[in-house]
């Protein structure tokens, strides 16, 4: 399992026997002035088909902020960079279309980011991925043709088609009342998905009509989770602990299907 630490920023993996391997500590800037958080922080990570990792970093500065690429056996380099009052958060790949999808929680939009590097570009500037008092544009998927969004300010959930030169349609809400919403994934082909919703420490599945319940809670362990995975039948939620100061953990649970 790879995982970012934020606050230390790392990158890391919890190996099959628990150990906990740093792969990456990313240079600290002098002076940190990333928007809404102050210090410099990692956040959104995927992982492509031949091991190799991408995740942004976000440091209020113009030498580090922006989309990293660290390669197996390899040392983290910078391949988009990002203004400095930008707040890179959830990530998405689509290697297929050989680009990575940034939401940006602090301006409020998602970029493009070729998967080889280079300039990025604006590719949703949407009202709905706003903020309206701090984060807005947060975790995101690719999923099915579209890139799928939650605004954790106005705790909705939002698709946006990827038209067929690859632009941005028109943003759907597909979901709301998601307090807190953060990461999420996608169980299975349908658009059933798992959401973690982070200062009540809560996972939901949402269903295709836009209805939701819990499934998981402080009871089970979940300590203010920021994210979802699932592979096979087990769903892997970490828990940063930023508001409850107590047991960061990763929690793996059994999938019912």
């Amino acid at each position: 399992m790879d995982l970012t630490f934020s606050n230390a920023r790392q990158v890391g993996r919890v190996a099959t026997d628990g150990r906990l391997i740093v792969l990456a500590t990313m240079p600290a800037p002098a002076h940190p002035a990333t928007p809404l958080l102050g210090r410099a922080v990692v956040s959104g990570l995927v992982r492509a088909h031949d091991g190799t990792l991408y995740f942004a970093y976000a440091t209020g500065t113009e030498d580090l902020t922006g989309i990293w690429r660290l390669c197996p056996g390899g040392a983290p380099e910078r391949i988009a960079a990002f203004p400095a009052d930008s707040l890179p958060n959830g990530l998405a790949l689509d290697e297929h279309a050989g680009v990575l999808y940034s939401a940006d929680s602090a301006l409020g939009l998602i970029r493009v980011v070729p998967l080889h590097g280079g300039a990025p570009a604006v590719w949703s500037d949407d009202a709905r991925l706003k903020p309206v008092g701090a984060f807005g544009a947060n975790g995101l998927k690719v999923h099915r043709g579209s890139v799928w969004v939650g605004n954790t300010d106005t705790a909705s959930l939002l698709r946006i088609p990827v038209r067929p030169d690859g632009s941005a349609g028109q943003a759907e809400v597909r979901a709301e009342g998601l307090e807190g919403l953060d990461d999420f994934a996608f169980v299975g082909a349908g658009d059933d998905l798992l959401a973690a919703l982070n200062p009540s420490s809560r996972v939901v599945h949402v269903g295709p009509d836009g209805t939701w319940h819990t499934v998981l809670d402080a009871a089970d362990g979940l300590s203010n989770p920021t994210s979802v995975a699932i592979g096979g039948d087990t769903v892997y939620v970490p828990s940063a602990a930023f508001f409850t100061l107590t047991d960061p953990n990763l929690l793996a649970a059994t999938l019912a299907r």
